[in-house]
């Protein structure tokens, strides 16, 4: 996603995501950034894309219906604020990316049988 939003940016006149290969994270920093979005709505924000590609996967994957799926964004759309609050008082010690099950997980990705969500 990174990639395409690097290429979007420039096609918009929005400028060069400054990474040869920059993650979709980095890419979003970047166009919040150059459309001078306040930081805590940018972070909000994407607290808030995340939390509603988590829950519309559910939907999609367990038997869960759009009604409670938007239930549940309710019930924690209401949290993403303290959320962007606890982020913004981490230090760079506190964060880290240790997650071997989902490096693990990833690379099946490429080659089950079924995959639910084609990128």
């Amino acid at each position: 996603m990174g990639y395409s939003m690097k290429r979007l940016f420039a096609d918009l006149g929005l400028g060069e995501v400054p990474l040869a290969e920059p993650a979709f994270p980095a890419a979003y920093a970047f166009a919040a950034s150059r459309w001078k979005i306040d930081p805590d709505a940018a972070l909000q924000a994407y607290l808030w894309a995340w939390l509603e590609n988590q829950v519309m996967a559910a939907v999609k994957a367990v038997p869960l219906g759009q009604t409670d799926g938007q239930r549940i964004l309710l019930s924690l759309g209401g949290r993403l604020p303290a959320l962007t609050e606890k982020a913004k008082a981490m230090k760079e010690e506190d964060t880290g990316n240790f997650a071997p099950g989902l490096a693990m997980l990833s690379a099946r990705h490429e080659t089950q049988y079924s995959r639910l969500f084609r990128s």
